[in-house]
């Protein structure tokens, strides 16, 4: 059987789409794009090229997943495609598919049917999708001229390939800028079919493309396994000039003891999202007895369990924490802890609360011996 290899392109910038982060790792329904591109081909061997810069960004995105390490890709999309070919170069396949990160909701229908050329004798396979609006083009004198749509069609990405026919027409013509990798293929004389796309293949592009992608990607509501779990967790102060709550450094009279940071905010949100999940506490995965984990961030423990969600196909909805203590005072801190929870979960802000109480001076917490805090996590399967 010819074996076939995944190239996914993830190098970009993403500056069209207006968001903080390059766009193929912004949240897309509560995963970032990326994940959710290469989820789309499940059970194909896929190799992911990204930008300089963009490691860690990346191993967030990816993290649980099997994959080898990222290709970092060059100046160019053509170069960022050439080197991830040539990493394949040691191990080659008889036929490569080359994707863009920014398409995630490709079908297993095109991805087969690109296959099925390719194993039936063709050079390159190239999704397209006849134009349907009217389309109208701007002169330079600031005119529009309308222009027959007949026989006008839109590029799709995967675009398949004969691995070696394709990385011989990108050594070759390195020096000729194109769009696309068919556009290469052709200077390099290979047969190229033309495949049925989809509409929903879709780029995501622009800030408003998000919503139709994640609008697609929500499950209708009666098919929804909509998950409720809780997490409770203490610490007790001890000798220190500061305790870390919610992902944050915040001064204080007082640390708080515990094998790692202690946390209490943090851990709380961990235990519920693994009770979503059905995974346990965060004691079964960083038990305390684990030299590995003294003085470890929480954070990294928050990190683990959202992949573990992500890695079950499921969406982190809302989480909610209640951190219960008489000092120090949450209130100032309250924005920047909600924005680091958020940070960590790649997460909307307003899908992270953080609220604050006291027991009116009952109890260990009254007595200011320790904090407590409870959470409640909500996710979608």
């Amino acid at each position: 059987m010819p074996k076939t290899a995944i190239l996914i392109v993830a190098a970009g910038k993403g500056e069209r789409a207006g968001t903080s982060l390059p766009k193929q790792y912004e949240p897309l329904a509560g995963q970032p794009m990326l994940r959710r591109t290469v989820a789309a081909f499940d059970g194909w061997p896929v190799h992911v090229v990204i930008g300089p810069g963009q490691e860690d960004l990346a191993a967030a995105a990816l993290a649980g997943l099997a994959l080898p390490p990222p290709v970092l890709g060059g100046a160019t999309r053509q170069e960022s495609v050439r080197r991830g070919l040539e990493a394949l170069a040691s191990d080659p396949p008889n036929f490569v598919l080359i994707h863009d990160a920014a398409r995630p909701l490709v079908s297993s229908r095109v991805i087969g049917d690109v296959i099925a050329a390719l194993e039936g004798g063709a050079d390159g396979v190239l999704p397209m999708v006849a134009a349907a609006d009217t389309l109208r083009r701007r002169g330079a004198d600031g005119g529009w001229s309308l222009v027959p749509r007949d026989g006008l069609y839109r590029a799709q990405t995967p675009q398949g390939f004969a691995y070696g026919s394709i990385l011989k027409a990108h050594r070759d013509h390195a020096a000729q800028e194109v769009t696309d990798d068919v556009a290469l293929a052709e200077l390099a004389g290979m047969k190229v079919v033309m495949i049925d796309g989809e509409e929903k293949n879709f780029k995501v592009t622009r800030k408003e493309d998000f919503a139709l992608a994640a609008a697609m990607i929500e499950p209708s509501s009666e098919n929804r396994d909509v998950r409720t779990a809780t997490g409770y967790d203490v610490h007790k102060f001890t000798t220190g000039d500061h305790i870390w709550l919610c992902g944050l450094k915040v001064p204080h009279s007082h640390g708080l003891e515990g094998h790692s940071d202690a946390d209490v905010g943090l851990h709380a949100i961990t235990d519920a999202l693994l009770g979503c999940i059905g995974e346990g506490d965060i004691g079964m995965h960083f038990p305390p007895t684990d030299e590995r984990w003294r003085g470890a961030p929480s954070w990294k423990f928050l990190d683990h369990a959202a992949s573990l969600v992500h890695g079950r196909g499921g969406v982190i909805s809302h989480v909610d924490v209640t951190l219960i203590c008489e000092r120090p005072k949450i209130g100032p801190h309250r924005d920047a802890m909600k924005a680091k929870i958020a940070e960590i979960l790649k997460l909307e802000p307003d899908r992270v609360s953080v609220k604050a109480t006291t027991t009116e001076g009952l109890g260990f917490t009254g007595r200011r011996e320790g904090i407590a805090a409870q959470a409640i996590a909500t996710v979608r399967l």
